[in-house]
């Protein structure tokens, strides 16, 4: 008798978090930490972790409508964290951030730091995404 093989499926964490609720980035970044380590890929997440907390921050402060956060572990590895927002209006279309800005650098980091990136329109709000690889790889 042989026996069937299954593709490996990805694993997927959810958050819903309120406009109002700056705590749930803290909440968030727990989360992601708790998905790489049961997906058997806790390794270096700092970088994952500090461009979800950006993209957090972002629809919270600048929306004011919520968010709600889906971070997927692909079975290579490989990490999906997308952020939906429900303002129809869109992210700056350019990064240009001066030396003495305190706002701003949110998108730059995530364009420095991510292997993808992208905002994708919805009926409602917006999806502003990231993936990368070797920040859930092992330690």
């Amino acid at each position: 008798m042989s026996r069937r093989q299954t593709a490996a499926r990805p694993t997927r964490w959810r958050k819903h978090v309120s406009g109002d609720d700056l705590t749930a980035v803290r909440e968030v970044r727990h989360g992601l930490r708790e998905l790489l380590r049961r997906s058997g890929q806790p390794g270096s997440a700092d970088a994952a972790e500090l461009l979800t907390s950006e993209l957090v921050t972002n629809a919270l402060i600048h929306t004011r409508h919520g968010a709600v956060v889906t971070a997927t572990v692909e079975p290579g590895g490989g990490l999906r964290v997308e952020v939906r927002d429900f303002d129809g209006a869109p992210p700056l279309p350019h990064i240009s951030v001066a030396d003495d800005s305190t706002h701003g650098r949110g998108l730059f980091l995530v364009q420095a730091l991510a292997d993808a990136w992208g905002v994708r329109g919805h009926g409602v709000g917006k999806t502003v995404w990231f993936e990368v690889s070797g920040a859930v790889g092992p330690a």
